[in-house]
């Protein structure tokens, strides 16, 4: 799985941060949301933390669960 990349964040005068993932909006963080994000993010992999939250941090299983039986399409293939 490549590493996340792409990912930038602002921090706002008014103590919020807001998240881009390619230029994009990801998200923005307010009040302690957000200062527990900066401390995270100037702590370890900031790509890997702001992919983590923004939610666009894949787990690696989506292939598993789309092969489980339940999800499977259903039609006698």
């Amino acid at each position: 799985m490549p590493k996340p990349s792409g990912f930038q964040y602002e921090q706002h005068g008014d103590e919020s941060v807001t998240l881009t993932h390619h230029g994009r909006s990801a998200g923005t963080l307010r009040g302690g949301r957000a200062a527990k994000f900066l401390a995270e993010v100037t702590s370890g992999d900031a790509q890997l933390v702001m992919a983590r939250w923004t939610g666009a941090y894949r787990h690696g299983n989506e292939r598993t669960a789309r092969e489980h039986p339940r999800n499977r399409a259903r039609g006698g293939h």
